[in-house]
């Protein structure tokens, strides 16, 4: 009787045509043996009641060592892998008189069956098995004693067997040394840090290495000799994308800890490089995991929020650099335009506003209460936080990025779906806060509708507006010079002369609700601080000025209004609130600070404050110091270091005495304007007449109308 074995790699398209040939072949009283990679009583049970049917055996069946083989081989060795230790297979292979390989994927088993059983033919397909059976058949004679030379494995095979024994030796003990036990050992990490430099050393091998060993280095814990082998490999590699990849988890693991990475940027351009290869291939679908990635490290917490500098703010320019001369950079920045200019409503209706809120509505209340209550004015508003637009929003960053780098997308359409009859009918959108809202917006062309865009200081160091379509917004609103400055050197962008029209306009502040009597005169002994639940605040500079004046006059005490900060943010924070938290209990023990914690009525929680402070690393305006100046406290602020020095800051934003440049010059300024109750009033008089008569809503609103009710500069 003839014995068939036949090999199936993948799941028949054809169901039918394998049933035909088994029976055939059964027709013919031959034995058919098949051997699946996939569960053949579920893809193909027809085919069970003729043959004999069996399953490889799996990866997880294999073991962890050859399990792992198999998921990192190539698709066609993969059957081989599974079916060379199956005694399933070994057995009826030996007893084979023909071979069969179903498809492609089964063609390398096939293969290396026969060279081991050489009395067996082989062959490739359903047709040519019918017509080996059918001469097998003809003339069983000739195939009863097999020859010599087609006994045992053929001279190829045993050469074969024993590199690939030899190359499996090699691979076990590579693991075996690189493993997380080996490196707990000194001396095999310093074997490692050396084998990694060695010259001559192939670099798709020396990155290969390389990356496997820091990677077992930082998982025992040995995160510093991670770092040093990493930096000695990279020093003998010329690939961006090899350096970056090789550091990319010595960066991730400093973040984690807290700490700004020296090699961030290599990562960065390593990601961004790769994002440029897929997009000359005009693959963006690949190419925007790569940058969401480089988005991720270039404005990550640690990097621009929770330390106590920038490198976005200290230079913008050369910081975001690799962004902006990378392929992927310069694909975010091409702008789509709009098909018509956005036009000025017509004076017979009125004027349609429509505002996004949801996100966050901090700073709208007041702009949106006077347009609702104007004559001439009709106004909607777009809550994103509803049901129907989430989904929308869903994933937006991505989805945002997607399109910025292909041009288009599919949810192009379906915010186009969702918020196009809203601008249909708007005559002006004004979107507060330019983040994943604004980014999304200008996925669409708007039409005419005008496009106003207010930019706050936190977008100014996120990935947002470089995400957003500035070619379709018309207007951008800043609340201070030195934030249009660091936004236009980090969106170069917005200060190209086909960009949008940029404003400054100061925040909407009710200001006289401030207005309220001390409560007695050792209030000017009392120092507020309102807002600490960011480490951009920096309090710590507060204690700083606090124990400065103390040693000249121990009545003076600080009042810390607001929610604390949270140590579960981020490492960087909670060693901050560590350090805080150890320079309070020394400081309340003496009676010297207040915790006040949150509250809903500030101007009543100001009313025993005397000098009220902004000891910020960064502000864009600071609206908590100009509140408590209208209370009637004597304002005294840092030189936000962020911007200090720059053209503009916080001494072209307040009158020059206000500003003070160390917590030394901060408690002079202090000790002179308490120096006696009348001082102190007056020096409060002017500062709360100052802030009304400049940054009350009252006087800002005329921007706002100038804004938004007349037609721009240069229009019909």
């Amino acid at each position: 009787m003839i014995e068939v074995l036949m090999v199936m790699g993948t799941v028949p398209g054809r169901v039918a045509v394998l049933t035909d040939a088994l029976a055939q072949f059964r027709a013919l009283g031959v034995t058919v043996r098949v051997a699946t990679t996939f569960d053949p009583a579920e893809r193909v049970p027809a085919a069970t009641e003729l043959a004999e049917l069996h399953l490889l055996p799996t990866a997880k069946e294999l073991g962890p060592r050859f399990g792992r083989m198999v998921k990192r081989a190539n698709p066609a060795r993969r059957p081989w892998l599974r079916a060379q230790r199956d005694p399933w297979v070994r057995r009826h292979a030996r007893r084979a008189d023909v071979l069969v390989a179903l498809d492609a994927q089964a063609l390398h088993t096939v293969w290396q069956l026969a060279q081991r059983h050489r009395r067996a033919d082989a062959v490739y397909g359903i047709a040519p098995a019918l017509r080996a059976v059918e001469k097998r058949s003809a003339d069983p004679a000739r195939y009863r004693r097999p020859r010599l030379n087609t006994v045992g494995h053929a001279p190829a095979v045993l050469a074969s067997a024993t590199r690939n024994q030899t190359v499996d030796l090699a691979k076990r003990m590579f693991e075996l040394s690189t493993g997380k036990r080996a490196m707990k050992l000194g001396p095999v990490r310093w074997f490692w840090q050396g084998a990694v430099t060695a010259p001559g050393l192939p670099e798709r091998h020396r990155g290969k290495i390389a990356r496997r060993v820091t990677g077992t280095m930082l998982k025992s814990g040995h995160g510093a000799s991670a770092k040093r082998v990493a930096l000695a490999a990279q020093g003998r590699l010329k690939s961006p994308t090899t350096r970056g990849a090789l550091l990319g988890p010595i960066v991730d693991a400093e973040l984690s800890q807290g700490r700004v990475p020296e090699h961030l940027m290599t990562v960065v351009r390593g990601q961004l490089k790769l994002a440029d290869g897929f997009l000359k291939k005009r693959n963006p679908g690949k190419a925007a995991p790569h940058v969401l990635r480089a988005f991720n490290l270039l404005f990550h917490r640690i990097v621009q929020f929770d330390g106590t500098s920038s490198p976005l703010a200290a230079d913008p320019e050369k910081f975001l650099a690799p962004l902006h001369n990378s392929e992927a950079g310069r694909a975010m920045a091409t702008p789509r335009g709009r098909e018509h200019p956005a036009t000025f409503p017509p004076a017979d209706r009125p004027h349609r506003m429509l505002f996004f809120t949801g996100l966050n509505d901090n700073f709208l209340g007041p702009i949106l209460e006077r347009y609702e209550a104007m004559p001439g004015v009709e106004v909607r508003r777009l809550n994103l936080m509803e049901e129907s637009i989430l989904p929308v929003l869903s994933n937006g960053r991505t989805n945002v990025t997607l399109h910025m780098l292909a041009g288009a997308s599919k949810r192009a359409g379906e915010v186009r779906e969702a918020w196009g009859p809203h601008l249909e009918w708007a005559d002006t959108v004004f979107v507060d806060w330019c983040n994943l809202g604004a980014a999304m917006l200008t996925m669409i062309d708007p039409g005419t509708t005008r496009v106003v865009v207010r930019l706050h200081s936190f977008e100014a160091f996120s990935w947002w507006p470089h995400v957003t379509d500035w070619s379709r917004v018309d207007d951008v609103v800043f609340v201070s010079e030195h934030l249009r400055d660091l936004a236009q050197a980090a969106v170069p962008r917005l200060r190209a002369p086909q960009g949008p029209r940029t404003h400054m306009i100061f925040n909407a502040m009710d200001l006289h609700r401030y207005v309220a009597p001390k409560v007695s005169a050792d209030s000017r002994f009392t120092l507020g601080l309102v807002g600490l639940s960011s480490l951009a605040k920096d309090p710590r500079w507060a204690l700083d000025v606090l124990r400065e004046l103390r040693r000249r006059d121990d009545r003076y005490r600080l009042k810390l209004i607001g929610d604390p900060l949270n140590p579960e943010l981020s490492p960087a924070i909670a060693a901050y609130v560590r350090e805080l938290d150890a320079e309070l209990a020394e400081l309340e023990a003496a009676g010297a600070v207040i915790r006040a914690g949150r509250t809903d009525d500030v101007p009543g929680a100001l009313t025993d404050v005397g000098v009220i402070l902004s000891t910020s690393l960064r502000e864009s305006f600071h609206c908590a110091l100009v509140e408590g100046a209208a209370s009637g406290a004597v304002p005294v602020v840092r030189d936000w270091p962020f911007f200090a020095g720059r053209p503009h800051s916080a001494r072209t934003l307040f009158p020059s005495d206000w500003v003070v440049g160390t917590p030394e010059e901060a408690a002079e300024r202090i000790l002179a304007l308490t120096a006696s109750e009348e001082v102190w009033r007056e020096a409060g008089r002017a500062a709360s007449s100052h802030v009304l008569s400049t940054w009350d809503w009252s006087v800002t609103q005329k921007d706002f109308d100038r804004l938004l009710l007349e037609p721009p500069a240069g229009t019909d």
